[in-house]
């Protein structure tokens, strides 16, 4: 069986989407002024059309600015790599 981790670290979050080809992200339309990012995502290949692709500071600053930790898997129950994760609240730890 897999199981599933969670972090904060920037560093840890950033490889494990680059060892997919993961890419940080906003769902268009969600931002709030220019500042601001949206909700946030990993678009990987094929790129979706509805995300639009931030810079990791961009893509940083509003997990830390949401209070958002990482939950991610490495491997599939039968070993392969696994892309699952999504974003939780820090207080659902």
């Amino acid at each position: 069986m897999s199981q599933g981790k969670v972090t904060t670290d920037h560093d840890a979050i950033r490889k494990w989407a680059e060892e997919r080809g993961g890419h940080p992200a906003t769902v268009k339309g969600t931002e709030t002024g220019k500042e601001h990012a949206g909700i946030l995502r990993l678009d990987f290949d094929p790129r979706d059309e509805k995300l639009e692709e931030l810079s990791w500071d961009e893509f940083f600053d509003k997990f830390e600015e949401s209070d958002l930790a990482f939950l991610h898997q490495d491997k599939t129950a039968d070993g392969k790599v696994s892309r699952f994760h999504k974003f939780v609240s820090r207080s659902q730890q």
